[in-house]
């Protein structure tokens, strides 16, 4: 994985240049669209790094903010040709939605990566044949090759864990999710023992909140909160995904709720030396 910002976290530096340029002369997204002959979310969707910058039309929004500066206006635009550059999972467009696509830029370059899981493993901490039967729950429509490409995208995307330096994850999961049997008890089983070998890898903490913690914060959804060492250009982000689409959360107050959350479901859980002990009870189980 690459050491220096990748494309993802490009456009949204560059989005959010242009989103201060435009707030600085009291420009309305919706008159900012017109001028490019585009809508308003067209614009807000540049802004948060979710579109595809032409050069053309960063230009005639630096020319519409009235930015004149020569040095300033090469550099945007140089950043704009270099947002244009295919990511490594660039090949795995057809499998992969829009929507999807930006967070694996995110998760790609991120500094630290926490989330909360009640139903699943993580992706990023998911074997194979798990990651199939999940796949293949979801859709059983998908013919094979599509799923296996699909479960190849899920075991790039977890060469974060061993790059130089490693992303910093934190995973707290519902203990249902390592008691719910996913696939055969084999596949199950040696997804518990990759649970076991990454609570011990440098980096990855793995806690789990026990059935008898009762009611808690993260009864209701997943929840990822993702941190870039590089905090101008991409700022703290919490992403919530459904089925058909997902959710950015950026503003400080916004990200600082499920900070809060996470914290108290780190509170809540065992702690990672408990955590194994009942992921390895669950995994015995699975014998029995």
């Amino acid at each position: 994985m690459p050491n220096t910002p990748g494309p993802t976290v490009r456009r949204r530096r560059l989005g959010a240049e242009l989103r201060r340029l435009r707030e600085a002369r009291e420009i309305t997204v919706d008159q900012a669209g017109e001028h490019i002959h585009r809508s308003g979310p067209t614009i807000s969707r540049m802004e948060t790094g979710q579109f595809r910058f032409v050069t053309r039309n960063v230009a005639d929004l630096l020319d519409l903010y009235g930015l004149t500066d020569p040095e300033q206006r090469q550099a945007l635009l140089a950043l704009t040709k270099e947002t244009r550059k295919p990511a490594w999972w660039h090949s795995y467009g057809d499998v992969v939605p829009r929507w999807f696509q930006v967070y694996i830029g995110l998760e790609a370059e991120a500094y630290a990566i926490s989330t909360f899981e009640p139903t699943l493993v993580p992706g990023l901490l998911q074997t194979e044949d798990y990651a199939r039967a999940v796949i293949r729950a979801a859709s059983p429509e998908l013919p094979a090759a599509e799923v296996d490409r699909i479960v190849k995208l899920r075991m790039d995307r977890q060469k974060i864990l061993a790059a130089d330096p490693p992303v910093q994850l934190w995973a707290i999961l519902d203990e249902a999710v390592i008691r719910r049997h996913v696939g055969s008890p084999t596949i199950m089983g040696r997804q518990l023992e990759r649970l076991l070998e990454a609570s011990e890898q440098p980096g990855i903490t793995i806690q789990v909140v026990p059935f008898a913690a009762g009611a808690h914060a993260g009864m209701v959804s997943s929840f990822t909160i993702l941190g870039f060492a590089d905090t101008d250009g991409a700022p703290e982000t919490v992403y919530i995904e459904a089925p058909t689409g997902s959710l950015y959360l950026e503003k400080p107050t916004e990200v600082r709720r499920y900070e809060v959350w996470m914290n108290l479901l780190r509170g809540l859980a065992l702690d990672p030396a408990a955590s194994r002990q009942i992921i390895t009870s669950a995994r015995e189980d699975l014998v029995k």
